[in-house]
C-alpha cells in the first residue's frame, strides 16, 4: 500500500515538472523577477525586482531629461547648455544598455531555470545558491571596477566626439549662447565638397599616409639591418654595441624633438651652419620649406623609432636556431637565400603584430609633429600647416580654430581607418592564427 502511494507521488511530482513551461515563465519575467518567483526561486525574484523598481525610482527623470536633451539639443538659448543635454543623453544611452542587458539576462534566467525544472533539476537551497552566485561572479566582481572606468573614461569621451561630428558645434555657434543642431552627414560632407576643406584634407591624409609608410618601414628596415650585423659572429663587443644602439630609445622622445628642432634650425642650427654651409656654401631651410622639413621628420622618427625594433629583431635573431644555417650552408645556400628562407619568415611571424603597432602609433603621432615645428610651415589656402598629419591637424582645429564639429569628424575617420587596418593586417598575421591552420 505504502509503495503504490510512493509511486503516485512520483508520478504527481513528474507531471508537475512537465506542465512547468519555460515560455510562462519567460512572459512573466515581463515583469522582472516575477518568473523567477514562478520557478520557485522566490529571494532571487525578489532581488530582481527590486534592483528593476530601484533603476526605475533613481533614473526615471534623468533619463527622460537626457533623452529630451539627445534629441532637441535644447530648447533656449542661454539657459538650456546643448554640451550638457549632450553629455547626460549619452549618460542615458549607457544606463539604458545596462538596463536592456539586465532585463534581457533577467528573461533568459528564468527560461533556463524553468527549462531545467522541467527536465528534473530541483532548486538549491539559499545558502547553496549564494555560494553558487558567489563563485561564479567572483570574477565579474573583479572586473567591473576596470569595465566601469573604461566605460566612462574611454567609452563615454568617445561617443560625445562621434555625437558632435553630426552637429554645429564650432566658434561661431558655441552654447551656452547659441543652441546646437543636429545636422547628419554635412561635416563630412563639407570634407570633400568645400575647397578649403577638401584640399586640405585630401593634401593632410596623403601625408600622413606617407609619413607612416616611410617613416615606419625605414625604421623597421634600418633596425633589421643592423641587428642582422650585430648579430653576426664576428663582430664583438656585441653587448657595448647593442647598449649604444639603444641610448637614443632611453633618452625621453620629447628632449630629443626639441633638441632636433633646434639642430634644423634654418639660421642658428649646427646643420646648416657647421656642415652644409662650410662644405657647400649654402644652408637648407629645414623649417620653412614644407618639403625639407618633412626630409627632417622623417630623419628624426627613424632615429627615434629604429632603438625599439633592433631590440626586439636582436631576441629574436638569438632565439633562431644556428642548426638551421649550418644545414643551408650544407645545402649551398648563399647569404641572400638564408636571409629569404629563414632569418627574414622567423623575424616577422615573431615581431608581426608589434610592427603593425608601429604603423599604427607613427600614423598618429601627434609628438613629433607638433613639437617639431607645430605642423608648420603654413600653406596658402589650407587650413592646416604644410607637414600637418591628421591628428595634428585635429588638434589644431580643436584648440586653435575650436572648429569641434569638423575635428569630431575628422577623429573619426582617423579612428575608422587605424581600426580598419590593424583588423586586416592582424587577421592576416600568422602569429594569430590557430596552430593547426598554419
Amino acid at each position: 500500500m505504502a509503495n503504490k502511494e510512493d509511486t503516485n507521488d512520483v508520478n504527481l511530482n513528474h507531471s508537475q515538472k512537465k506542465s512547468h513551461n519555460p515560455k510562462m515563465a519567460a512572459i512573466l519575467s515581463i515583469i522582472p523577477g516575477i518568473g523567477q518567483v514562478y520557478n520557485g526561486r522566490k529571494i532571487k525574484g525578489s532581488i530582481f525586482f527590486i534592483l528593476f523598481a530601484a533603476f526605475i525610482i533613481v533614473f526615471n527623470d534623468f533619463l527622460n531629461i537626457g533623452f529630451w536633451g539627445l534629441v532637441t539639443l535644447g530648447e533656449i538659448p542661454r539657459i538650456d547648455d546643448s554640451r550638457v543635454l549632450l553629455a547626460q543623453g549619452i549618460m542615458a544611452l549607457i544606463l539604458t544598455s545596462f538596463a536592456v542587458t539586465f532585463y534581457v539576462a533577467n528573461l533568459m534566467d528564468a527560461y533556463k531555470d524553468a527549462k531545467r525544472i522541467q527536465q528534473g533539476w530541483k532548486p538549491s537551497s539559499i545558502r547553496e545558491e549564494f555560494r553558487n552566485a558567489w563563485d561564479k561572479g567572483f570574477p565579474y566582481l573583479l572586473v567591473g571596477p576596470g569595465l566601469f572606468l573604461l566605460i566612462f573614461v574611454v567609452v563615454f569621451p568617445l561617443l560625445f566626439m562621434v555625437f558632435l561630428a553630426f552637429t554645429n558645434y564650432n566658434i561661431h555657434n558655441a552654447p551656452p549662447r547659441h543652441l546646437l543642431s543636429w545636422v547628419g552627414f554635412d561635416n563630412f560632407i563639407a570634407l570633400v565638397t568645400i575647397p578649403i576643406w577638401r584640399d586640405t584634407f585630401f593634401t593632410v591624409l596623403s601625408w600622413t599616409l606617407i609619413w607612416t609608410f616611410v617613416a615606419t618601414t625605414l625604421q623597421i628596415a634600418l633596425a633589421l639591418f643592423l641587428a642582422i650585423i650585430v648579430n653576426d659572429p664576428r663582430v664583438k663587443f656585441k653587448r657595448l654595441i647593442r647598449t649604444v644602439f639603444i641610448l637614443p630609445w632611453a633618452v625621453p622622445g620629447f628632449v630629443t624633438i626639441l633638441i632636433f628642432s633646434a639642430i634644423f634650425h634654418d639660421q642658428f642650427g649646427a646643420i646648416n651652419r657647421d656642415l652644409l654651409i662650410p662644405l657647400l656654401g649654402f644652408g637648407i631651410d629645414w623649417l620653412s620649406d614644407p618639403f625639407w622639413t618633412k626630409i627632417a621628420l622623417i630623419m628624426i622618427q627613424v632615429w627615434l623609432g629604429f632603438p625599439f625594433v633592433f631590440a626586439l629583431f636582436t631576441g629574436v635573431l638569438q632565439s633562431i636556431s644556428s642548426d638551421w644555417y649550418e644545414a643551408a650552408d650544407i645545402d649551398g645556400a648563399s647569404r641572400w637565400q638564408k636571409f629569404r628562407n629563414i632569418t627574414f619568415p622567423h623575424v616577422m611571424f615573431a615581431t608581426a603584430p608589434l610592427l603593425i603597432m608601429q604603423y599604427a602609433g607613427n600614423f598618429n603621432n601627434f609628438n613629433i609633429i607638433f613639437l617639431f615645428n607645430q605642423g608648420g610651415p603654413a600653406v596658402r589656402g589650407q587650413n592646416a600647416g604644410g607637414t600637418d598629419i591628421l591628428i595634428s591637424w585635429v588638434y589644431g582645429l580643436t584648440f586653435e580654430t575650436q572648429n569641434f564639429n569638423m575635428a569630431a569628424a575628422i577623429s573619426i575617420i582617423i579612428g575608422l581607418m587605424v581600426a580598419g587596418f590593424a583588423f586586416f593586417q592582424f587577421r592576416r598575421t600568422r602569429s594569430f592564427k590557430e596552430e593547426g591552420k598554419i
